[in-house]
């Protein structure tokens, strides 16, 4: 078939390339894209000389809505690449800087380093305190807050007065904070901004970044051994029929694959599984994050004021604690995290934070302020006890989805930056170091154990577990204390974590029914206004992406014992019992997909572990601003 040039603007509207590749590009040939079908492809993807050309390839059968065809019968094109990275975020996005790094540094600029990401485009998915700390940061770009720097990240305010408090229902309690809270040349940030930005950084020096490719398959070569990823099809009915758009995914093999998908990625609990990651550790233990950002009055701004609270309104024998970070031009992040082994199921983490804004610390700020963005996400809690093999045969595991968030010093982008930087490394010495076979990342193993992330983790690694003991939130706080300032990780003990998250919930009959207030629309708001703040869109003629095998045996296992869990733990209003009279439970199971904002809970903490959370559509999800 012959190819003939295509609009650019089309090409770069579909692909996400960036306006100046479009311009150096001297040709660009037709394609079909991965979200609009115009023929069908095989890209080349090549960016050296900054220049993509796609090639066409007449093998990819289309099928009529009705049609009996079989999607996976059809042959998927593929292409060959060095690294491929799975996400986009600070570890994915940190690796494949580094790697682009080394190759150009060695006079090696056709090392192909790819990139893909689920989201429409960079930083759509990312939500974050953030205070970051900048140690990573600085070793791989530095001059990424410099003055003299055109390109650099402005978007910055330097954490200046941190403030710790516990609270009561009216009262507010200052306590000391830990060592480890210390944010001294620290800054506040969006991560959403920072990961857009750290995206322009990778494509100049040649990473080749596909937003809206949503990798969703681990392909193996015939020894084991990963090979690569495929992207889901797109354009299938919910009924999984190919649709009149449909349109097979894409295989991308690399000689090594860098799963950088985050908390509880899809990809990487089949790479755990199979090649048995947990065998030498605990299991991961999980919290949710709910955040807002506000634009408050001029007057109760306080540029660079570092806020984190303890206690109310979360219950005693539940982990968790709020946060209030003012950066930029009179913004301020807002936030509450709730510990995913809380046992009553009638808590609703969405709930708990509506309350804490209402307390007198938070609300004084909120009043007369404006809410512009909300979201979610899980963060990993495991620490030091948790963290898995990294390295698995073709490739490994970077950034919180291996798990190396700070709990205490709730701080994981250096952890994550650092990880992919050290990944980059010891995948450039592997790759350059033999042309054929598996390759296994045992330096990048070695160099985790040598980094300041070990050390660091290892430091803490009793201090998030010991609110498992009986002592409870109380005893807990007084044994962080002591580890903090006393034993500063030196004992020779490890405590263990308790049930894993889905174990630890109770029965509903064992439990106090919790009635959350109506939210006044001004400081506290319903879940559903919160979920039109994210930008979220899902096409909803397609699979469901939350899946479940069968959903009236789903509700004859959970309703009985938890009387609407799920709609209770997920902070986007996904699920859903709905009063049904023909139902012998008298209500029915509702999945609304549509709604979901990719923070995995439900995978993490459904009792009967039934929900599989599975990637959409690339291009879908939430669309988050400022998070």
């Amino acid at each position: 078939m012959a190819s003939k040039v295509l609009n650019p603007l089309v090409i770069r509207r579909s692909f996400n390339i960036s306006a100046r590749v479009i311009r150096n590009s001297p040709r660009i040939l037709s394609c079909s894209t991965h979200r609009y079908v115009l023929e069908s492809y095989r890209p080349a993807l090549r960016i050296a000389g900054q220049r993509r050309a796609f090639t066409t390839s007449p093998r990819l059968r289309f099928a009529e809505a009705q049609s009996s065809f079989d999607p996976r019968q059809a042959e998927r094109e593929s292409d060959q690449v060095d690294v491929c990275i799975v996400g986009g975020g600070p570890a994915g996005l940190s690796a494949a800087i580094r790697l682009k790094q080394l190759a150009n540094e060695a006079g090696n600029e056709d090392f192909r380093v790819l990139l893909l990401e689920k989201a429409g485009e960079l930083g759509d998915h990312i939500v974050s305190g953030n205070v970051v700390e900048p140690s990573a940061l600085n070793e791989l770009l530095p001059d990424w807050n410099s003055k003299d720097n055109p390109n650099r990240f402005e978007h910055v305010t330097p954490a200046k007065v941190d403030k710790m408090r516990f609270l009561t229902k009216t009262r507010t309690i200052p306590i000391p904070k830990p060592p480890q809270m210390n944010n001294h040349g620290n800054y506040i940030i969006s991560l959403n901004q920072f990961v857009k930005w750290l995206g322009e950084r990778a494509e100049e020096v040649g990473v080749e970044i596909y937003p809206g490719f949503a990798a969703s398959e681990v392909l193996y070569t015939h020894d084991g051994s990963v090979k690569g990823v495929a992207t889901n099809d797109l354009g299938i009915s919910r009924e999984g029929k190919p649709k009149d758009s449909f349109e097979r995914g894409m295989e991308f093999h690399a000689r090594t694959t860098l799963l950088a998908e985050g908390c509880h990625g899809s990809l990487t609990k089949q790479i755990i599984k199979k090649f048995d990651l947990r065998r030498d550790s605990q299991h991961q233990t999980y919290g949710l994050g709910i955040k807002e950002v506000w634009e408050v009055l001029p007057e109760k701004f306080q540029e660079g004021l570092v806020v984190h609270s303890m206690g109310y309104p979360l219950p005693s024998d539940t982990y968790g604690g709020g946060w209030m970070y003012h950066f930029g031009e009179n913004m301020v992040s807002i936030g509450l995290v709730v510990g995913l082994d809380y046992p009553n199921p009638w808590l609703s983490p969405y709930g708990e934070f509506q309350k804490m804004k209402h307390h007198p610390l938070y609300k004084t700020v909120l009043e007369g302020g404006k809410c512009i963005s909300y979201g979610a996400r899980t963060l990993n809690e495991g620490g030091f006890q948790s963290i898995p093999k990294c390295a698995f045969p073709g490739g490994a595991l970077i950034g919180d989805t291996a798990g190396f968030l700070n709990v205490p010093k709730i701080k994981g982008t250096h952890t994550a930056m650092r990880s992919g930087m050290l990944a980059a490394e010891a995948t450039y010495d592997a790759l350059t170091s033999t042309d054929e076979g598996s390759v296994f990342l045992y330096g990048y193993e070695d160099k985790l154990r040598a980094s300041t992330i070990w050390s660091e983790l290892k430091q803490v690694r009793n201090m998030r577990p010991s609110f498992h003991t009986p002592l409870g939130l109380y005893g807990g706080i007084m044994y962080a204390g002591l580890e903090a300032y006393v034993f500063r990780g030196k004992t020779p003990w490890t405590l263990k974590h308790g049930h894993p998250d889905h174990a630890a919930t109770k029965t509903a009959d064992q439990c106090k029914k919790i009635e959350y207030p109506k939210p006044d629309g001004k400081i506290s708001f319903d879940i559903l206004t919160s979920v039109s703040r994210t930008g979220t869109n899902h096409e909803e003629d397609q699979p469901v992406h939350l899946q479940v095998k069968d959903w009236d045996k789903h509700a004859a296992l959970e309703w009985p014992k938890y009387k609407g869990v799920e709609n209770r733990f997920c902070p986007a209003g996904v699920y859903e019992y709905i009063e049904d009279e023909s139902k012998d439970l008298g209500v029915r199971f509702q999945i609304n997909a549509q709604n979901c904002v990719h923070c995995k809970t439900c995978d993490i903490k459904v009792p009967d572990q039934d929900i599989n959370w599975t990637t959409p559509q690339g291009g879908e999800g939430p669309k988050y601003v400022l998070t």
